[in-house]
């Protein structure tokens, strides 16, 4: 009886331990499903893959993808074939108008970063973008390099931006989220934290177009998805003040959708500039600022 039992025993602990002998998913496996933080912050997998990744590596799908709410930087995850669409410098006439009948037609929905100087040009451009379902963030006042003012002067220009997209918004029932970039990237650490600190959401860029470059949309188009293969997902930097940007436009969203890339919608999680302490920009310096 204690034989037939421990028989028995053995047998039963002989298949529960062949359900764990299944061999552990490899390391492209891995890679495939994890997302990627964009940004600034920790990366959940390799910035960029060993070789470049094959056509159509995604499943094709809608170009038009999902819509992704954050409060801070570090919530852009983004999965494999994912992008953002940004344009900074705007609005332009002209320009800022065709880019959106172009995001019309192929169903998707971009990041406008805006300078205030423009808004207070253009305020039916800003309401237009807002009106077609864009989201709308700001890129200082007037462009100026922020890193090289002092630290109150930085912040009274970026307040001055969203102050003026938010006047030309005003009535539109539409409100300046609080996605900021910094004009020519350049940052330092006392703004990056000033930003995080009053809940402005720094977008950073993975994919620089380089569409401010005098080449035909072809060059510009190739190298954007030669950067973009070798990621495999992205925030991508355009400008809606060129008109060679309105012209590869078309063109690069049918090879995205082609290649089995989606594009992400990216929202605030509490829209509204308003709804928040922006910066306190207008407040006197108790000290000197050190960069």
């Amino acid at each position: 009886m204690l034989l037939s039992r421990f028989v028995i025993v053995a047998a039963l602990a002989s298949v529960l331990l062949g359900g764990c002998a299944k061999p552990p998913s490899s390391r492209l496996e891995f890679a495939a499903s994890a997302p990627e933080i964009t940004g600034s912050v920790p990366q959940l997998v390799p910035a960029s893959y060993p070789q470049a990744m094959p056509d159509r590596l995604f499943s094709r799908g809608p170009l038009s993808g999902r819509t992704l709410t954050v409060a801070s930087t570090a919530d852009i995850v983004l999965h494999p074939g994912e992008v953002i669409l940004t344009f900074d410098d705007g609005p332009r006439a002209g320009r800022t108008d065709a880019i959106l009948d172009i995001l019309d037609r192929y169903n998707v929905r971009a990041s406008f970063l805006m300078l205030g100087r423009a808004a207070d040009a253009h305020p039916e451009l800003v309401r237009a973008v807002a009106a077609h379902g864009h989201t709308i963030g700001s890129h200082s006042y007037d462009h100026a390099d922020l890193s090289k003012l002092t630290g109150q002067a930085a912040l009274d220009d970026v307040l001055r931006g969203e102050r003026a997209i938010s006047r030309a918004l005003a009535g539109s029932g539409a409100t300046l989220s609080p996605f900021f970039r910094f004009p020519y990237l350049a940052q330092t650490g006392f703004l990056r934290t000033n930003m995080a600190q009053n809940d402005m959401v720094v977008l950073d860029v993975n994919i620089d177009s380089k569409d401010y470059y005098s080449e035909n949309p072809d060059q510009i188009i190739a190298r954007t998805l030669q950067r973009l293969e070798a990621r495999g997902s992205g925030i991508i930097l355009f400008h809606d003040i060129h008109a060679r940007t309105v012209a590869l436009l078309p063109e690069f969203l049918a090879q995205l959708g082609e290649h089995g890339y989606s594009v992400v919608r990216l929202v605030p999680r509490d829209p509204g500039v308003f709804g928040r302490d922006v910066i306190t920009a207008e407040a006197p310096v108790t000290g000197p600022l050190r960069f």
